[in-house]
C-alpha cells in the first residue's frame, strides 16, 4: 500500500497502535503454567475491546487470534495445549484489522530468567530489526535493509532464516511489495517511494537457516534445529525515514 491521504495514515496509526498494545499486553501475561491457547484467549478479548479483528482469521482462517511459538518453533504457531513452561524462547505474533487497514507486530521473549545465551539472542534480535529500519528512506533500494540485516548477523555469529521475508501491508495482510528480503537480495532492485508501507522482520537464529512446515498445515519450525527470533515492525517510508507503526501508547 502507498498512503495517499491522511486519512489513511491515521487509520493506519491505529490499528499499528492497537496490535503494538494487544503484543505488550500478552508479553506481560505471559507465565510459566498458562497454555499458548490461554494466552491467545487474552489477545482475542484486547483485540475485540479494541474494535479489531485478527487478520490470520480474517485472512486465512488461522486457528488462533494470534500466532505463539515455541522453542523449535518459529512462526505460526498454533495456540492450544501446549504448557509454557519456566525459560521457553515464544514468539508472539499480532496481525489485525480495523476500518479495511492492516496492521502486523511481533516479538520474541524469553518467559523467566533467560540464560546468557538467549539473553544475547533476544537483544540482538531487536538490533537486527532496528539495524533495518535504519535503512528505510524514501529513494533507497529495498534490497539495502536485507544486506544492513545479514551484516549486522554476520558480524555477531548468526544466522538467518531464509525462506521467510517481510511483506508490504496496509489494504490487506499480504500485499505488495512481496518477499522483502531480510538478507542480502543483490537482484532485488526495487526502491522505496515516499508513503510505501510495509513490514521489516528478520528471524536470527543460534543456526538455522530455513523454516520447516510441520503436519499441522501452519507451524514452521526451525532446520536445523536452533533458538530463533523474530521482531517486527510495520512502517511508513518518508523523506527523513522510517514512521513506526506498531508502537504501544
Amino acid at each position: 500500500m502507498t498512503i495517499s491521504h491522511e486519512n489513511e495514515l491515521e487509520k493506519l496509526r491505529e490499528i499499528g497502535r492497537i496490535v503494538a498494545n494487544v503484543l505488550r499486553d500478552m508479553q506481560a501475561a505471559a507465565r510459566p503454567g498458562m497454555t499458548t491457547g490461554e494466552l491467545d484467549a487474552i489477545g482475542a478479548k484486547l483485540l475485540d475491546a479494541a474494535g479489531a479483528r485478527s487478520a490470520p482469521q480474517v485472512t486465512y482462517d488461522f486457528p488462533g487470534a494470534t500466532c505463539i511459538s515455541i522453542n523449535e518453533q518459529i512462526a505460526h504457531g498454533i495456540p492450544g495445549a501446549r504448557v509454557i513452561e519456566e525459560g521457553d524462547l515464544i514468539n508472539i505474533d499480532v496481525s489485525a484489522e480495523k476500518d479495511g487497514f492492516f496492521g502486523d507486530t511481533g516479538a520474541s521473549m524469553v518467559v523467566g530468567t533467560p540464560d546468557v545465551r538467549l539473553a544475547r539472542l533476544t537483544r540482538d534480535g531487536k538490533r537486527a530489526l532496528w539495524t533495518g529500519i535504519g535503512q528505510v528512506k524514501t529513494g533507497a533500494r529495498l534490497n539495502g535493509i536485507g544486506r544492513a540485516i545479514e551484516a549486522f548477523a554476520r558480524k555477531n555469529r548468526y544466522t538467518l532464516v531464509r525462506n521467510l521475508a517481510s511483506h508490504g501491508v496496509g489494504r490487506a495482510l499480504h500485499e505488495e511489495p512481496e518477499h522483502l528480503a531480510t538478507w542480502n537480495d543483490p537482484s532485488d532492485r526495487r526502491v522505496m517511494h515516499e508513503g510505501l508501507v510495509f513490514t521489516i522482520e528478520p528471524f536470527l537464529s543460534l543456526g538455522a537457516t530455513w523454516a520447516a512446515e510441520t503436519d499441522d498445515g501452519w507451524t514452521l519450525v526451525s532446520a536445523p534445529n536452533a533458538p530463533t527470533v523474530q521482531y517486527e515492525h510495520t512502517m511508513v517510508v518518508t523523506r527523513r525515514g522510517a514512521m513506526v507503526l506498531t508502537q504501544p501508547g
